[in-house]
């Protein structure tokens, strides 16, 4: 288990990370979203000791980081997968990591099959592309069969594959009874792969939940409403204050939005609008991501308009 109580980091006169507090529970895959800059990393680095907190404090299974006796054994840590001397090949990367805890080439040659490596164990690390050096990352974290896991955007730069079989590892560990921490921009894979999620905004935890309960946030926002009178109960909705889209090859459906689909059957019995349909739509949880974090975007994009930015 990894908990955090108040942990702040300050740069100066910025707040990287501002009285965060949560735990991260064996059993079960816990997400860690938030725009960029939110601090995820930086709370990352503070768990294994690569950041020392300006306040609080975090431990992992019941322990500081620094404190751990034999830390490879006890959490594995994927942070940058670039960390790598360029000029060492895969296997001999993962036998000098072995050997600082004694764990013997079985034990890396065995990793290095979990991880697919096999074919090129032996070519050197500067030679490598984005997704191998992923799973060499991987690797290292794999190395001391650890209780937790951590593990900083680990699909970054892996191909379809590579990512479906991260995701059914971090379930399988998470099976086994192991701690499983890990972020990730891609939301429909976070959605296939956590069973818990804490999401940051500027620092600060925004929310921390179940998945089921995050993705309820974004439940409703759109119904999707079939009625042969749709031309006449357009301007009814409208008028209420929500906004249709009529579908150009479905003549009769409508997706409205602001709306709940309550409402929207008692508008239609009141001006006697027969409805053959009146479901509200699944939301994503990139729909739910985008409303918790809406407000807390650090670098937020330009508007894009035809012709140019602006």
């Amino acid at each position: 288990m990894i908990e955090a109580h108040a942990l702040t980091k300050q740069f100066g006169p910025k707040t990287a990370v501002d009285q965060v507090s949560f735990a991260v529970k064996p059993g079960m895959v816990t997400g860690f979203l938030g725009p960029n800059g939110a601090g995820k990393t930086t709370t990352m680095r503070m768990i294994v000791g690569l950041d020392r907190p300006t306040g609080g404090r975090v431990t992992v299974n019941g322990s500081r980081y620094a404190d751990l006796k034999a830390p490879l054994r006890e959490v594995g840590i994927l942070l940058d997968a670039k960390a790598v001397h360029p000029g060492r090949s895969a296997r001999n990367h993962l036998l000098a990591i072995a050997a600082t805890h004694g764990i013997g080439g079985a034990r890396v040659d065995e990793v290095i099959g979990l991880t697919g490596l096999d074919a090129v164990a032996g070519k050197r690390v500067r030679d490598f592309s984005l997704g191998m050096g992923q799973r060499l990352g991987i690797a290292a974290a794999l190395l001391g069969d650890p209780k937790t896991l951590i593990l900083d955007e680990p699909v970054n730069g892996l191909d379809p594959e590579g990512v479906i079989w991260v995701r059914t590892l971090a379930r399988h560990l998470a099976r086994e009874g192991r701690t499983v921490f890990l972020s990730s921009h891609l939301m429909s894979e976070m959605a296939q792969t956590a069973d818990h999620l804490i999401v940051l905004g500027r620092g600060r935890v925004i929310a921390d939940a179940p998945l089921a309960d995050i993705l309820a946030l974004a439940q409703g926002t759109a119904v999707r409403v079939r009625t042969p009178d749709a031309a006449r109960f357009e301007p009814v909705l409208t008028a209420s204050s929500a906004s249709v889209t009529i579908a150009d090859n479905e003549p009769g459906l409508l997706q409205v939005n602001g709306l709940a689909a309550s409402r929207i059957g008692e508008l239609a019995a009141q001006e006697r609008i027969v409805l053959h349909e009146l479901s509200p739509l699944a939301g994503s949880l990139e729909d739910a991501y985008l409303s918790l974090t809406g407000d807390e975007v650090e670098y937020a994009a330009g508007t894009v308009h035809a012709g140019g930015t602006a």
